[in-house]
């Protein structure tokens, strides 16, 4: 018999498996309002989603809850999507939270998200476009409704903490179907005076309220504006497209006026300690300076001033025997290489003119064979007639007067006869 009992345990796994099986409970869509909101120091959120008859416990984890734009809260109305499964401790079904928007606003999120990628694929959010905000503005530009709480905000805390800054409202309406186009139009208004910063934005309130800084022209007007733009839009949670596209982004309009200017009493704080830097570096300062100046006054140069005639003197004379030896040096290199170069000079003259005595031995050799003296030594005569020399008998004829020269002197004769062979 007892075999037909089970624990409340094996129930329980039983009612999560049967749970976890059908595909209908895995993907969920439930709209209702919050209660027992309760934020744990993890991060996860866990609440109670209700209607007017029935409610269903929820958990949202950490993963999911980090990437709401918004804080849930008790009575706000929102539609979520997860899955329902039991929680085994308690036996209890409940919803696992994966997606949250509120309730009313889903279609103007789909909006605000396509236009946020629009603009960034385009480079309004792009960081090396902004521009830097002024650490001591002397003229500041609000727009923003000339009543409510955000502009007395703004205000009072520029008074408070930088009095002696200027300011200028351009009010306008920041909420409802005209607001955008007026914020535009007072933008470029703005870029008509000689503003240092302009601070626009409004209050909280639901995304509905503060929709128009969600308007496309609002964002183009922010980004091509030549005034750097401080958003300063709702409360720390509320993220708009303005907030992307300014320079910089305020949590709330108050924070907004502490950006946008110094606090005085940090400031006088932060001059009192400059003073005091400045007074203990002068007092270094002056101090090293008389140190040096009474090291100065005890040098031996100061007391023996002619030493530094006596040092350069000496720096002289050692300069100049150094000058000496190089000069002598390089006379004693060069008369090397002149008498070198002499030496050189006089053998290849003298083997010029042994060269030029062989030859003219040689070519006087020559000559002396081809004289006509040794010739007529060996007892050859030269004929000549009328002083020609006769080289052929037929140069002359019978009765001719010639000279006949011999080698000791010469004679002349008549031709009797002529022999030919």
């Amino acid at each position: 018999m007892e075999d037909k009992y089970i624990t409340v345990s094996q129930l329980s796994r039983y009612l999560k498996f049967k749970f976890d099986q059908d595909v209908n409970l895995n993907h969920v869509f439930l709209k209702g309002e919050i209660s027992n909101f309760k934020a744990h120091t993890r991060g996860h959120y866990y609440f109670t989603i209700k209607d007017e008859s029935s409610r269903i416990n929820a958990v949202m984890f950490y993963s999911q809850a980090s990437k709401l734009s918004f804080l849930p809260e008790d009575g706000m109305k929102i539609m979520v999507a997860g899955r329902i499964s039991i929680y085994e401790a308690t036996g209890g079904y409940q919803i696992y939270v994966e997606e949250m928007v509120q309730d009313g606003v889903g279609n103007l999120y789909l909006e605000y998200e396509k236009l946020k990628k629009k603009l960034a694929s385009e480079g309004l959010f792009d960081p090396s476009k902004k521009k830097k905000i002024p650490k001591f503005p002397e003229t500041i530009g609000i727009i923003t409704a000339p009543t409510g709480a955000a502009i007395k905000d703004i205000l009072s805390t520029i008074k408070r903490r930088w009095p002696i800054t200027k300011t200028i409202l351009f009010p306008s309406l920041v909420q409802g179907a005209s607001a955008a186009p007026e914020i535009v139009k007072q933008i470029q208004n703005a870029q008509k005076y000689p503003l240092d910063l302009l601070i626009v934005g409004r209050g909280g309130g639901s995304i509905e309220d503060l929709w128009c800084f969600n308007d496309e022209q609002v964002a183009r007007a922010i980004y091509e504006c030549d005034i750097p733009i401080i958003s300063a839009v709702g409360h720390e949670i509320d993220y708009t497209i303005a907030d992307f596209v300014a320079d910089l982004r305020a949590p709330t309009p108050t924070g907004a006026a502490e950006m946008a200017v110094p606090n005085q009493k940090d400031f006088y704080t932060y001059i009192h300690q400059v003073n005091l830097r400045l007074e203990k570096a002068m007092m270094h300062y002056i101090q090293n300076n008389r140190e040096r100046l009474e090291t100065l006054k005890n040098s031996y140069i100061l007391k023996n001033p002619l030493s530094i005639y006596q040092i350069k003197e000496q720096k002289f004379d050692t300069l100049y025997e150094k000058l000496y030896l190089v000069m002598n040096s390089i006379l004693v290199n060069e008369r090397n290489k002149l008498e070198e170069k002499i030496d050189k000079s006089k053998n290849w003259m003298e083997r010029y003119l042994e060269k030029s005595k062989n030859q003219y031995l040689y070519i006087l050799n020559k000559l002396e064979v081809l004289n006509p003296i040794l010739t007529l030594k060996r007892g050859y005569s030269i004929t000549k007639k009328q002083d020609e020399i006769i080289t052929s008998i037929q140069k002359i004829k019978k009765e001719d007067l010639v000279t006949i020269d011999l080698v000791d002197g010469s004679f002349t004769a008549n031709v009797e006869e002529i022999i030919k062979k």
